[in-house]
């Protein structure tokens, strides 16, 4: 494939547009370690499925990857375990708040999807569960994934997660009265926090992202990370539930899977071209990286390429 858009000259165009807009959104400080990130920072990397590469300001920065890493962990639960993992968590978009106690109790503790906080608690169960050493074991698949070693986990972050994780304790031990959490909730929790804080560059999410965008081939470590099915599956819970209350209103702007965090990433996908990674730490009301939503908005519009 020959890919002729200009993805350098259009970041540069989205970069100037955006230098006299407000960034109206707040740092994730409910995590004192995430408080203390500059809130000035904006990073955009691209990969295209024939290995080009398009990087735009910080890009090269590592930060807490927060939620995103739940597809991560999702893909790895789905491949030990294959469709049976869907007899716990569901596909369905959650219409509430990511830590909702409420919507659990009244759909007795089996969550509406796996990127949900309740969701990605039973992933991790799922995977306490089924590996010999849960942390490590899902540290050495995301490597694996992205070709990339140096990828590790932030102690500081996932310490910071556990002192304040008051309503995920609530959500764990929820489950854990219905029977949905099989394991010690804390060490599920303790392998949940750890999966939150992850630290990737926005170039480190494109890679390890790309199979999500190639049918789940990587072509970049050129390995099969999980089959064509199974990745269609993946992708259509992102654009679905990706962005937590807002994933409709993300599927309408912007129109590609995604999955956001707290720590301001967003990671997108055009099935058959390409991986986007953005990193601007503010967020908006529902959670989401403010600047990082309008930057993949201008991006699909200038381009004019979404997956509709």
């Amino acid at each position: 494939m020959i890919n002729t858009i200009d993805y350098h000259h259009i970041f540069s165009e989205i970069a100037s547009e955006f230098k006299e807009v407000d960034d109206l959104g707040a740092i994730a400080n409910y995590i004192p370690e995430l408080g203390k990130v500059d809130p000035t920072k904006l990073g955009v990397h691209l990969t295209t499925v024939d290995n080009q590469h398009y990087a735009f300001g910080d890009a090269d920065e590592p930060f807490s990857i927060q939620s995103v890493a739940k597809v991560l962990s999702l893909t790895l639960a789905l491949k030990i375990m294959g469709g049976d993992l869907w007899n716990r968590v569901g596909v369905e978009p959650s219409g509430s708040p990511f830590n909702s106690l409420v919507q659990l109790e009244y759909e007795k503790g089996i969550p509406r999807n796996p990127f949900i906080n309740a969701g990605a608690i039973v992933i991790c169960d799922i995977l306490v569960t089924c590996l010999d050493d849960p942390k490590n074991d899902l540290l050495a698949f995301i490597r694996k994934i992205s070709g990339i070693d140096s990828i590790n986990y932030s102690s500081k972050v996932a310490e910071s997660e556990k002192k304040c994780g008051y309503r995920n304790y609530a959500l764990v031990n929820l489950m854990k009265d219905f029977g949905n959490i099989h394991n010690d909730v804390d060490i599920v929790l303790d392998l949940y926090f750890y999966l939150c804080s992850i630290e990737m560059t926005c170039k480190e999410l494109t890679n390890a992202f790309m199979f999500l965008a190639s049918g789940g081939m990587n072509p970049i470590i050129n390995e099969r990370v999980i089959s064509l099915t199974r990745t269609k599956r993946i992708n259509s819970v992102m654009l679905t539930c990706g962005f937590y209350d807002e994933a409709g209103e993300f599927a309408f702007r912007v129109g590609l899977p995604g999955k956001s965090g707290v720590g301001g990433g967003i990671v997108a996908i055009h099935p058959g071209k390409f991986c986007i990674a953005v990193w601007s730490p503010k967020l908006n009301a529902k959670g989401n990286s403010y600047k990082g939503m309008k930057v993949l908005e201008a991006l699909t519009t200038k381009t004019k390429c979404s997956i509709f």
